[in-house]
């Protein structure tokens, strides 16, 4: 994975080197050990200030060039806003505001790693090194020239400058595995897809082997003898032969339950007999980001040996249109089954996630089962491109998703399900099709998830609008965003996974 910001963490005392980055609140005062390093260069930060109508509002930052009375070659100053008002995920968005005004030049950056009220903790200055390593992650190996206004990727080596280095590295080092996770994710949505298709997925999900993931990738021939009917009749339509990969971290107890993942692995969706518009069909590479979400989440708990054990499954197909593709009126046996009539070619990503449930809910039986897929152009009807749509027949595991949505930053919210939505689904010729009518699309393609779950506590993440092609944020100026990633690694780490 690229990485061409190296963090690291140094004493207070130590000078520092390069550019300088600073902290303020929104009085623009400064902690100590700032204000012995900034000496008389403070007052330039006020009149800088005044000029610039900074006011030290959170994640605002202040920059000046050749500041006198300093080595340093610039000084940022970022505001960090009231600090009665800090939450504990705006450390991320300050080191994601650093790293988003660093260039390409700047190779050497100190950051002093405090507040006016004194020091950052660990936990805190740890944040600060993620946001800047999630700011700076950039996706341009395809490119083999540069034109005058391209961003160049940022090459850096930055100094948190802290009260207790020992501490602060111990503290970034489960972070660091959380921040490679969410840069895999990325990687795997940003990638084209004439080199990501489902047997490169496959592979690339397989090198999780190397961090002690047991890592079992169905073929075909497989998938066929469990009858994954539904997944299979996807990718029937493509030269590239679909694949199921499922991976296991066994952090915890022996004979533990495990808790499931499982990600929509659409490489390219073209919709199939039901062909998309031309216009941003290329987009529809991204419609796997649900299973480059698991293999990130599987990489981050394997990574900092989670204590849990962890399920990822994630089914790999191409949706194409050609002689063998699946027809609309066709009708396939998943394999629970259950009947399903083919009515749109393009609601393809629900009959994926239909023989993957199923195979985990049976085979694992889990504690519960989390799937994110890029499901529905409706959610991002009804919720935009802000939160991910929550569906769930368990309220505890609902509650806890939007509890750690709102502490991570990536938001989820809880949709409706109930059998008047459910009977849009039946079908007069099946058990069941696979949509329903125009409205609340995505509420129905979650009832046509609910009925291959079992009794398995479940919820279903509809992210397409959140998993590519977002609006950029303090952490991410990526098209493919990680989404998830934290979200996931955050619920196992406070209610699931042992206690050291």
């Amino acid at each position: 994975m690229p990485d061409a910001v190296k963090v690291g963490f140094v004493p207070f005392s130590t000078a520092p080197r390069g550019v300088l980055v600073v902290f303020c609140d929104d009085t623009l005062k400064f902690g100590a050990a700032t204000r012995e390093t900034l000496g008389g260069a403070a007052n330039l930060v006020k009149r800088a200030a005044d000029t610039n109508q900074f006011k030290g509002k959170s994640g605002s930052t202040l920059d000046i060039l050749a500041p006198e009375g300093l080595k340093a070659s610039r000084l940022i100053v970022i505001g960090a806003g009231k600090l009665s008002a800090i939450k504990d995920n705006d450390f991320l968005k300050f080191g994601g505001a650093a790293a988003g005004k660093l260039r390409a030049g700047n190779g050497v950056v100190t950051i002093i790693a405090e507040l006016p009220t004194g020091a950052m903790t660990a936990d805190q200055a740890a944040a600060v090194a993620s946001g800047i390593r999630l700011r700076a992650y950039k996706f341009d190996r395809y490119k083999t020239k540069k034109k005058d206004g391209d961003e160049a990727a940022l090459r850096a080596d930055v100094s948190l400058a802290v009260d207790d280095v020992a501490a602060a590295r111990k503290a970034f080092a489960p972070h660091a595995h959380i921040v490679d996770g969410v840069v895999m994710a990325r990687e795997l949505v940003n990638e084209p897809p004439n080199v990501l298709y489902p047997e490169e997925f496959a592979r690339r999900a397989s090198q999780l082997r190397k961090l002690g993931v047991d890592v079992e990738v169905l073929d075909v021939k497989a998938m066929t003898k469990l009858g994954m009917g539904a997944l299979l009749g996807v990718a029937q339509g493509s030269t590239r032969p679909g694949r199921t990969v499922i991976m296991r971290w066994n952090g915890g107890k022996r004979g533990d339950q495990p808790v499931a993942f499982v990600g929509k692995g659409v490489c390219f969706d073209t919709g199939g007999i039901s062909i998309k518009p031309a216009g941003s069909m290329e987009d529809m590479k991204g419609d796997m980001g649900g299973a480059a979400c698991v293999v990130g989440l599987m990489h981050a708990l394997a990574a900092r040996k989670a204590k849990v054990n962890a399920v990822g499954a994630i089914g790999l197909v191409e949706n194409m249109p050609d002689g063998n593709a699946q027809r609309p009126g066709d009708i396939v046996t998943s394999m629970s089954g259950q009947t399903i009539e083919i009515i749109n070619t393009d609601a393809e990503g629900r009959l994926v996630l239909a023989d993957v449930l199923w195979y985990v809910a049976k085979k694992f039986k889990p504690k519960f089962m989390v799937d994110l897929a890029t499901l529905t152009g409706a959610i991002m009807v009804a919720l935009g491109t802000e939160y991910a749509g929550l569906f769930s027949n368990n309220d505890e595991l609902a509650e806890r998703l939007t509890k750690i949505g709102l502490a991570t930053g990536e938001r989820v919210w809880r949709m409706p399900l109930g059998p008047e939505y459910d009977k849009q689904i039946d079908s007069q010729f099946a058990d069941m099709k696979n949509t329903g009518t125009r409205h609340g699309g995505s509420i129905t393609a979650a009832q046509f998830l609910q009925r291959f779950v079992d009794d398995t506590p479940w919820a279903h993440l509809d992210i397409a609008g959140t998993a590519m092609g977002a609006p950029k944020s303090d952490i991410n100026h990526s098209w493919g965003s990680g989404y998830g990633v934290r979200l996931l690694e955050r619920l196992v780490a406070e209610y699931y996974e042992a206690k050291r």
